[in-house]
Order: structure tokens, then sequence, then C-alpha cells
């Protein structure tokens, strides 16, 4: 069957009319803003490869924490850099840790206004500065789960609200799952990073959290940049194991990652919209090559656009921000 040619008539598309028309649309809540929590500060210190960001002292992540709900965003992912590291990075599962420590004054102070996720990975707390326990120069894959089912435990205990598990170890899901429910935190959510592609955006955020590798690379436990059908596999495992939530990482450079992992899974899917990813547009702006503001919707709106239902970006407050007035 053939149909008759329609000539329509181009709309005069005004302010009004575009953004009646449009049809994905970012708000406050889509995003999770994450937070540096540094146990060797007494007061923010900005982070030089990040313009606009800053690593808190466990007494400032309240208070940095009330602005972003203000502004509507309704979670935050915090990150630990410990006093002292070592081998098995104790210090991620220290009770009197500055992320345990940070987790309790939020859920104290804001409650159910907040969302409260924790990364849970070794790369921060290691001396060697990989995401897991190494012995002979080879990742320990079994071992690293025992630590990190410690670490959930806790940061279930402190009151987290979830966790996201971001190294990439085998059976890390599996592993935290069990061990949450075995210590009777069956309603803390596990948001896995399913999909995390060994890429070169990370540079700023290794500086950030001071947690590049000492030697050698990640590409041994993180995905190659060049694979779909991998990531697919990753995140079906995830579900099975137990993630409420899958993650694509990083976000702009992987659009096709997320698109096919919504047409796949019927999950929510987070996106992570990385350090690089960030500091490439506040340099270029910074420089007067692109307008901040124009660039960063459009590249978030992007992200939503693929699929991702929720969006940890570096840009959550000035989005927030800027969402009032468009």
């Amino acid at each position: 069957m053939t149909y008759p040619t329609v000539r329509m008539r181009r709309l005069r598309r005004t302010p009004a009319l575009r953004a009646m028309l449009q049809r994905v649309n970012l708000r406050p809540s889509d995003l999770i803003c994450p937070i540096f929590v540094d146990e060797n500060l007494n007061k923010p210190k900005p982070i030089e490869s990040m313009p606009g960001i800053s690593r808190f002292p466990v007494s400032g992540v309240v208070e940095e924490a009330r602005a972003i709900v203000k502004q509507g965003v309704k979670s935050v992912i915090l990150f630990g850099l410990p006093k002292t590291k070592d081998e098995e990075g104790s210090g991620a599962y220290a009770a009197s840790g500055g992320v345990q420590k940070a987790i309790a004054s939020l859920k104290k102070e804001l409650g159910d206004d907040l969302v409260v996720i924790t990364d849970v990975c070794l790369c921060e707390y290691t001396s060697a500065g990989h995401c897991g326990v190494i012995k002979s120069s080879e990742i320990q894959n079994d071992s690293t789960l025992k630590i990190l089912q410690k670490v959930v435990v806790s940061h279930a205990e402190a009151g987290v609200d979830m966790v996201a598990p971001s190294g990439m170890m085998d059976g890390q899901v599996r592993a935290i799952r069990t061990a949450l429910d075995d210590a009777g935190f069956t309603h803390t959510a596990v948001m896995a990073y399913s999909a995390k592609y060994s890429s070169s955006f990370y540079g700023p955020f290794r500086d950030a959290a001071e947690c590049a590798p000492q030697f050698g690379d990640r590409k041994s436990y993180q995905m190659g940049f060049g694979n779909v059908g991998e990531a697919m596999r990753e995140i079906a495992l995830d579900i099975k194991e137990g993630a409420d939530i899958v993650m694509v990482k990083p976000a702009l450079a992987y659009l096709d990652i997320i698109r096919a992992a919504r047409r796949r899974f019927n999950v929510p899917i987070a996106a992570y919209n990385v350090s690089g990813e960030y500091s490439m547009v506040k340099a270029a702006a910074a420089n007067g090559w692109i307008d901040e503001k124009n660039a960063t919707l459009e590249i978030l709106t992007a992200i939503k656009r693929a699929g991702a239902d929720l969006i940890l970006t570096y840009f959550a407050r000035k989005v927030a921000e800027w969402l009032k007035t468009t």
C-alpha cells in the first residue's frame, strides 16, 4: 500500500512552542550529585582539575547536601578519602570512617528528604590504588568480595539507602546482596556499576579521589570500549544477582550502550556523566569556545534521551538551578 505525500507546514518554533513539543525533559530529581568526603580536611578544598567541585570534611557534608536538596536534587553519592591506606583497604569498612560518619549525619539531619548512596570500591583505600586486593601484581577477586561485604554492611549500619559497587569484580552484586540480607538490611538497595568501561575520561576523578593505580592499569577488570555484547551480559548478570538499578559509565561516549540497555532491560538505568566529561565542558567554556549552560543541558538531555532514568553528574547543582529559569 502506498500513502499520498502530505506537505506539512513548518512550525514557527517560539520558545513556548519548543517547550511544549519537547518530549524528553530533564528534572532535578533525575540527577544524583557526587560528594567527596575527605577525612583529612577541616574545610572544603577545591579540586583543581574539576573547577567548581571541592572535597568536603565530614563536618561540611550536611551543609553541602542541604544546599543540593534545596535546589531540588534528591540524591547524593558519597566517595571517601581516608586518612591512611593499606593493602586491603581496611579504612573502607571502619565504623569510624568518614563515609560512615557522613551517612549517619545526613540521615539524622535530612532524613527521607535525601537518598544517600555510597560508592563501594577499594581504589581510594588501597595503597596500590586498585579496586581490589593485589597479590603478585594481580587482582584477587574473591578476597576483594569478602572485603566489599564488610564495607556495605558498615554503610548499612550507618543508615545508607543504597550502595553502588563500582569495582567490576566478578560476583560482586551477589556477594553484596547476600551480605546485606544476612545482616538484616533487606531494604538497602543496590545500584550496580554494571557496564563500566576502561576509559580515558576518569582522569580528573582519580586526581580528586587520589586513587590512581600505583602500577599498571584497570583494563583486566574494566571493559574495553569496543564491546557492546559484553556490556549486555554484565548487566544481565547483575540483574540476576540482585541489582535494583544498573549503570553505564561513562555516559557521553556510550549513549549507544545506554540505548541498547534501555531496549533490552526493564529496570531503572543510571548513567555516569564522569569527571572527564565535566572538565572538558568547563575548560571549553572557560576559554569561551562553548556556552556552558546550553552545552551541559544538551549533553544531559541526550543521556536521558538515550534511555537513562538517573544521571550522576557533577553539574547537578548548576543544572537544577538552570532548570528553574529555563
